[in-house]
């Protein structure tokens, strides 16, 4: 990894953390330049990586302020940018969250998965079928392959609570980035249960593709939203 990817990873960190809030200026670069140790370019290259990815914004003539993206509300389940890999644990907005478990068995991946995942169908991975709820309501069924190979030691209690934590923090892992579709659906019998909804109720449906900091893929799935518990927000930049 590059200096100038590191300097981006650390200054995005800090913002995640609150270190830089929104509308909040960041250093100047010559300040940067200093604190990492780097050339002025390096800094700039850093910051132009962090602008692509809707984080922070350049005004001429006064510097580079935190971007002030809105987070979401009490009753929204938002993929923010400073939120999107916290899991729906750490949310915003996402109270006393508990999980029933459907199905948690370890197993050889279908060939799309292991398509998905770009292992080969002799791996092994954990598949959970899991519904999420916030405040005892249901809010999302998620169904997810995670190779073993690179998510070890993954049991029963920790679906229960965070898998994302169990990621970051016990494996001390860095989660980096996800390839994602969004599409409408309808629920299929079993969700119409797990989300208390009828038969007609609209569903919105996230395939993803997760990947670590060092390019493994280590998670696909498919999560199941009820239409009225979920919104998605996205940045996009010129």
């Amino acid at each position: 990894m590059t200096k100038y990817e590191n300097i981006a990873i650390d200054m995005k960190e800090k913002i995640e953390a609150g270190v830089y809030k929104p509308n909040e200026q960041l250093p100047f670069e010559s300040e940067m330049c200093e604190f990492y140790g780097v050339s002025r370019i390096t800094v700039k290259k850093a910051m132009d990586l962090l602008v692509s990815q809707g984080l922070i914004v350049k005004r001429r003539g006064a510097g580079t302020f935190v971007k002030n993206i809105t987070l979401p509300q009490k009753n929204e389940h938002s993929q923010s940018v400073s939120s999107q890999f916290a899991g729906f644990a750490s949310t915003e907005g996402h109270r006393n969250v508990t999980s029933v478990i459907h199905e948690f068995q370890v197993m050889n991946p279908p060939e799309n998965v292991a398509q998905k995942l770009k292992i080969d169908q002799e791996d092994f991975v954990y598949y959970i079928e899991r519904t999420r709820c916030s405040e005892g309501e249901p809010h999302v069924v998620e169904y997810t392959y995670m190779p073993i190979q690179v998510i070890p030691g993954v049991k029963r209690e920790i679906l229960e609570n965070s898998i994302y934590q169990y990621i970051t923090k016990d494996l001390g892992l860095k989660i980096n980035s996800a390839h994602r579709i969004v599409r409408a659906s309808l629920p299929t019998k079993k969700e119409e249960e797990y989300l208390k909804i009828g038969h007609c109720f609209p569903i919105l449906e996230v395939e993803q593709v997760a990947f670590l900091d060092d390019g493994r893929i280590f998670e696909y799935s498919k999560s199941r939203h009820r239409g009225d518990r979920f919104e998605l927000k996205t940045v996009s930049v010129r």
